[in-house]
């Protein structure tokens, strides 16, 4: 059971770039509290700001204003303590190092020991479904293979908190539904807090607890939904009266803040 507890808590965040063409507001007053154990979907049109907000809290860009804290710590404090792991939308593996090289890869930098490294591989190799992999190279593996192997190499050092920047978007829909069900079953699984970036609004519904609706630049959150669905969620759930239902609130929050036609 979850617990409750804040872990991401945004204050008023705001994110202004400056350009040779003029300031760009990419955020503006975005204020949001994520629980321990929430799955949490941020969707909006392009330019919005979702990945902008997840950069922020893992340290990647710098809030020109409010306050955010990640385990209670700055997002810079919170990244020096491992807090989190990071997804993005390319599964970046190393071509010359195979699977496990990969994985191991961060658990080397942060001084892990050999026999403990081994130990995380074969075990996150195994909640993404990934046994028997280690010893194969990236461009031995479908694309959806190597997502899963960028999802393990985020889990290795088992952080509690999962930022996850459009991982599947590049997948096809078979590949794409068949790691939604992994997802959410390594999820229920961790209990791991997860942060989620997604254009779909089908993706955003089946995975998230909570689903937070973001309108077009300057990024703000114009609406947060709280999923009523059950955590247990075989597919077969997109084509019930309640997930049709939360997918069209999804859809007429986006409308709203002019996100889509």
């Amino acid at each position: 059971m979850k617990n409750h507890l804040p872990v991401i808590h945004a204050d008023n965040i705001s994110l202004t770039f400056q350009t040779a063409d003029g300031p760009v507001h990419a955020l503006k007053d975005v204020s949001l509290t994520i629980n321990q154990g929430d799955f949490v979907s941020f969707i909006g049109p392009s330019g919005c700001g979702k990945t902008t907000f997840l950069r922020t809290i893992a340290a990647l860009e710098t809030p020109t204003g409010g306050v955010l804290d990640v385990n209670g710590m700055t997002p810079d404090q919170a990244r020096k303590a491992r807090a989190y792991g990071y997804v993005f939308q390319a599964p970046g593996l190393y071509p010359w190092r195979t699977i496990a090289g990969n994985i191991s890869l961060p658990l080397e930098i942060m001084g892990f020991a050999k026999a403990d490294r081994k130990q995380r591989i074969a075990r996150v190799l195994d909640l993404v479904e990934l046994g028997g992999f280690g010893g194969k190279f990236p461009w031995q593996l479908s694309g959806g293979m190597q997502q899963r192997a960028s999802i393990a190499r985020a889990l290795a050092f088992d952080a509690d908190i999962l930022l996850m920047d459009e991982p599947f978007g590049a997948l096809d829909e078979i590949v794409r539904d068949r790691l939604n069900e992994a997802l959410l079953e390594l999820w229920r699984k961790t209990r791991k807090t997860i942060g989620f970036v997604t254009h779909s609004i089908p993706e955003a519904v089946y995975l998230s607890t909570k689903i937070v609706v973001m309108s077009p630049r300057p990024g703000r959150i114009t609406k947060i939904i709280d999923s009523p669905l059950p955590a247990e969620r075989p597919l077969e759930i997109r084509d019930t009266p309640e997930f049709i239902a939360l997918a069209h609130e999804v859809r007429e929050g986006l409308r709203e803040g002019h996100g889509y036609d």
